[in-house]
């Protein structure tokens, strides 16, 4: 019997998902996986250590739904001096009644982009105060953009200071966010010259890096702060200096077991005790632990990327590019 499977090719993804249903499916997406309603195996984390080559594979089902899905997503640094991004990726959509294969979404890492952007959105809305004015970026990479995509979303933020480590990125990622579309009117895009000056006094940090070595340190943080790290999804990374998730008055993770294994839970004197302590961000969305509850609290949200993020997203492309009829048709 001929079955067909649908080829979605990037421009066809990009038509139909924006940030906003990003958002929203993901928000929706981290209530699933706190609550019992998703189904999320282990990743799976190849490294190529010839290119320091990184490849995560995840996947999830979320109850309910059509589809569930598979995402291979790599980073290779020096893939740019070859004239070739340093991420890619493809998603692969099953039909959630008899396994059949549904879509091959050649997105190119654009999924994994929007939707880890997206997850930091759903952080900012439930915890940076409303009034948080002052935005520091540390990272020069695709998430700094994706990351204040989301952002502007949820806050009328007035000043973005971004921190590299490389002088003409950190140039060419201010002049990028300042022409981005949906950037608040008026807001100022800032150069800074260490961490340490990007961080003190605002409201937002956001840390999007491949670092191996803390970045922040707890006494540059303000009182009222939300901090997002998401640069450590592996063995070994790590943003924040440890004292940042003590002084947490709030501490969050996307998964606690994934933050222990590659996040920055595995860096707690004690990640255990550090786990125990963190509510998941699915439990804020659902309703089951609060959120901010103060403008004085400091909060830090560590996300790992997971697998029910990507089936979110998917889910909504799929959707979509069936509803306009977009894709090639193959029989299989």
């Amino acid at each position: 019997m001929s079955r067909e499977v649908l080829i979605l090719r990037e421009g066809d993804i990009r038509a139909v998902l924006d940030m906003r249903s990003c958002i929203a499916g993901v928000e929706a997406a981290f209530a699933a996986y706190s609550t019992g309603k998703a189904e999320l195996p282990a990743v799976i984390h190849l490294d190529i250590p010839e290119t320091q080559g990184e490849i995560h594979a995840k996947a999830g089902y979320i109850h309910g739904q059509a589809i569930y899905a598979a995402k291979f997503a790599s980073g290779f640094p020096g893939n740019p001096r070859l004239g070739l991004p340093a991420s890619d990726g493809l998603v692969l959509a099953f039909s959630a009644k008899n396994g059949a294969p549904e879509a091959l979404m050649f997105d190119n890492g654009f999924i994994t982009d929007i939707r880890t952007g997206a997850a930091g959105g759903v952080a900012a809305q439930y915890m940076a105060r409303e009034d948080a004015a002052v935005v520091s970026v540390l990272g020069t990479g695709a998430q700094a953009r994706y990351q204040v995509d989301a952002l502007a979303l949820v806050r009328p933020f007035e000043e973005v200071r971004v921190w590299g480590r490389d002088p003409e990125r950190v140039r060419t990622c201010v002049e990028d966010l300042a022409a981005r579309p949906g950037i608040p009117q008026d807001a100022r895009f800032l150069a800074a010259a260490s961490p340490r000056e990007a961080v003190e006094g605002a409201g937002i940090v956001i840390t999007c890096t491949a670092s191996r070595d803390p970045l922040v340190e707890a006494g540059w943080l303000s009182p009222g702060v939300h901090l997002t790290a998401l640069g450590s999804d592996g063995p070994g990374k790590r943003e924040l200096d440890p004292a940042v998730l003590d002084l947490a008055d709030l501490l969050v993770v996307d998964s606690r077991q994934q933050s222990v294994e590659r996040g920055e839970l595995q860096h707690a004197p004690d990640p255990d005790a550090a786990a125990k302590r963190a509510s998941e961000l699915g439990e804020i969305v659902a309703g089951l632990r609060p959120g901010r509850t103060s403008d004085t609290q400091i909060s830090v949200c560590d996300l790992t990327g997971i697998g029910v993020q990507d089936v979110a997203a998917a889910s909504v492309t799929l959707s979509r590019a069936r509803e306009n009829g977009l894709g090639e048709r193959i029989s299989i």
